[in-house]
């Protein structure tokens, strides 16, 4: 028999019997979309600790919570971290996302930075701010505004990514960032100092992880093992925080005390707490009413969504 009969026999064969030798394609990895944020770093950490494989779970990291929006919306990504008025956001504009996990309740991680004698909120009239617009730079400086009983025209906004905060700020083109840590922890290093955070927005800001609907179903087993490799690394930074800050220190380019200093600004809820925020009596319902509320008040959201209800609780059960 010739060589080439012989190959299309093994191709007829392997169509015929596929477990005699030629073995189906494994499935697709979820791809995740991330920017750099301590409250999403146990899933890095998880992919060091090897606790899921890569052919399960690939993580994509971003410059920036723009840029994770844009690849999501281009269905470049399955799934993607994001704040809550972020999701809120893309389903007001047309993506199906569904909520599966509650990674952080900031609680001091976001803030307003300022230069060497701004020392309030009211000392930023007619000072140039740097915002990431679009994500949820616009949301922190429409409500520290309004707290302080200022507008947004008491500010000249200055469009830029999070990655360009520290270097505009530095060289001194602008007077203040609405930034989050890393960033934040090293603008404070190098003598700016916060006039507001999100320790003055209690529960206002969540870090969620979602997925488009239709990925639900296709990648519930690779959404499986990220949810579990989520909760398994929350433990290692629980038990063994040093040895977690030094592997999460080397990715943020930070000292691991400040690292674990960093984590005070946080709330990592526990598999317990997430299913009281995604389950049957669903706490995260309000907190989305709520917000959607605020960001309509602030044109940040055209209406209030009449189905507020885009999450499940199903994977951390």
């Amino acid at each position: 028999m010739s060589r080439h009969l012989v190959f299309v026999a093994l191709l007829l064969l392997c169509g015929i019997v596929p477990l005699a030798g030629c073995q189906r394609s494994s499935p697709p990895p979820l791809r995740l979309g991330t920017n750099v944020w301590p409250g999403y770093e146990p899933l890095y950490l998880a992919r060091e600790l090897g606790l899921w494989q890569e052919e399960s779970v690939r993580l994509v990291e971003y410059p920036s919570a723009s840029e994770v929006i844009r690849a999501f919306r281009n269905q470049n990504l399955e799934a993607a971290a994001l704040t809550l008025d972020e999701a809120l956001y893309l389903r007001q504009n047309g993506s199906d996302v569904v909520i599966f996990l509650v990674t952080d309740i900031s609680n001091g991680g976001d803030a307003i930075v300022a230069q060497s004698g701004i020392n309030a909120m009211a000392d930023l009239k007619g000072r140039r701010v740097a915002v990431e617009s679009g994500a949820l730079g616009a949301y922190l400086i429409s409500r520290a505004l309004e707290i302080n009983g200022m507008t947004i025209g008491d500010i000249a906004i200055v469009p830029l990514e999070v990655s360009a905060h520290e270097e505009a700020f530095l060289a001194g083109e602008v007077d203040a960032a609405v930034t989050f840590d890393p960033v934040r922890t090293r603008l404070l290093a190098d003598g700016g100092h916060e006039i507001f955070s999100s320790r003055q927005l209690p529960g206002e800001i969540i870090d969620v992880l979602v997925v488009h609907r239709r990925c639900l179903d296709e990648y519930r087993p690779q959404l499986r093992a990220l949810v579990a490799g989520w909760f398994d690394a929350l433990g290692v930074l629980a038990e063994q925080p040093q040895r977690a800050a030094g592997i999460i220190g080397r990715r943020l380019k930070l000292p691991g005390a400040e690292v674990l200093s960093s984590y005070k600004g946080l709330r990592l809820p526990s598999r317990q707490e997430n299913l009281q925020l995604l389950g049957r009596q669903a706490t995260i319902a309000t907190a989305i009413d709520r917000l959607a509320k605020v960001m309509v008040a602030h044109q940040l959201l055209a209406r209030v969504p009449e189905d507020t209800a885009f999450f499940t609780g199903d994977l951390v059960r």
